[in-house]
């Protein structure tokens, strides 16, 4: 099973869609959980989760905004999706009839 981080990258970037590049996943992030992201952990998590086969990663284009620099994109793989869905079934499934506001 993928973790807490792991799932959140992943669905970053199914929400970006073709958008999905580094900092632009990490600005999703920091949106999501109201909680920094450093690029080091993303990066090294967008290994990770690329060396299991859950996403892709390539080279874009260079822009003149970003001085040149060409973006890390980011893609979802299908087994990406399948582990991704499996880890909020689990949460939703373990979180049922839990009400956090009553605590």
């Amino acid at each position: 099973m993928i973790g807490e981080f792991e799932y959140l990258l992943i669905a970053a970037t199914l929400r970006l869609g073709e958008e999905a590049y580094g900092a632009s996943i990490r600005r999703e992030v920091e949106e999501a959980t109201e909680r920094p992201c450093s690029i080091g952990s993303l990066y090294t998590t967008l290994d990770r989760l690329e060396a299991k086969g859950l996403v892709t990663t390539w080279m874009g284009e260079a822009t003149a905004q970003r001085g040149g620099r060409a973006k890390r994109m980011v893609s979802v793989t299908a087994k990406g999706v399948e582990s991704a869905s499996a880890f909020y079934r689990a949460i939703s499934r373990v979180s049922r009839d839990i009400s956090w506001e009553a605590r």
